[in-house]
């Protein structure tokens, strides 16, 4: 079955996932800040709109995945947002990594329209987007998410429903976690190889299929390695997302010293004018290369 689709935000990820939707026979109506980073996919088909007011009227899905929760608040809440002008029964879905008080608040303003919301944030990067590969956190209602999955499945295939509304943010900021430390982790062992004079991508051979193995080893330390360090997920966005885990963690009382120091370092990192590079840029820390 076909859906019209609105789709907000043509960025790294979101370019890959709305021609997934568009190939699978959905019609796709977009709007974006930047109107040239939609060209190729307006080009295969999909449609402008001149503003997401416009966009809401048009259809019954809306997929949005932006930059960070200021950007998802002003395209969701206000009298030309997507809340204010979505048709009733509209299935509202905001994949941008965000904060989960947010996303409830998203919810509760949706159901008081006869809209649907799901909170829906993606790990994956830009390979998991380009190979429709993606893991999806889904917060919402589960019937809700049962309508959905159809469109999930042509853009990820990790896709489960985490509990109610935030529930998918919260996840992912737990994946976030894991990846903040785990970047270190990666840094240090690329170092130690090198220091050691062993050559780094054999190394990898051992270990990334090991104890040791994980997404960013077998991912991003190959690119650490070659002196990549090409966004396939922004360290400016990764810093918000640290800092959302980072807040949501200490109201909860819970200490995070692997991720404060994380944070730390990429911040170290952003203040050298980093902010745009991808996250495995890290290892220019530990090298002194800044």
């Amino acid at each position: 079955m076909t859906t019209t689709i609105g789709f907000i935000g043509t960025g790294v990820m979101g370019k890959s996932m709305a021609k997934h939707l568009m190939e699978a026979g959905h019609k796709v109506h977009l709007f974006t800040r930047t109107k040239t980073k939609a060209q190729e996919l307006l080009d295969d088909g999909a449609i402008w709109e001149e503003s997401i007011a416009s966009l809401a009227k048009k259809v019954d899905v809306v997929i949005s995945i932006v930059g960070y929760p200021h950007d998802v608040e002003a395209i969701y809440l206000g009298e030309n947002g997507l809340i204010a002008n979505a048709q009733s029964e509209t299935t509202l879905i905001d994949m941008t990594t965000s904060d989960p008080v947010l996303a409830e608040k998203i919810f509760k303003e949706a159901e008081k329209k006869s809209l649907h919301s799901l909170d829906a944030p993606v790990s994956g990067g830009d390979v998991g987007a380009k190979n429709g590969k993606l893991t999806i956190m889904v917060g919402g209602k589960e019937e809700d998410f049962e309508s959905m999955r159809p469109i999930f499945e042509k853009m990820g295939e990790n896709i489960v429903l985490q509990g109610p509304a935030g529930a998918g943010q919260h996840t992912k900021m737990a994946n976030q976690m894991t990846i903040a430390s785990n970047m270190i982790g990666v840094s240090e062992a690329i170092m130690y190889a090198k220091k050691a004079g062993l050559d780094p991508v054999r190394v990898l051979k051992s270990i990334s299929t090991g104890a040791a193995g994980s997404w960013s080893l077998s991912n991003l330390a190959p690119r650490m390695i070659k002196g990549d360090s090409d966004p396939g997920f922004y360290i400016k966005h990764f810093i918000k997302d640290m800092k959302i885990a980072l807040a949501n963690a200490q109201q909860m009382g819970l200490q995070t010293p692997g991720l404060a120091l994380s944070l730390e370092l990429y911040e170290e990192l952003a203040e050298k004018g980093l902010e745009d590079r991808g996250t495995q840029a890290l290892i220019k820390w530990f090298e002194g290369n800044l």
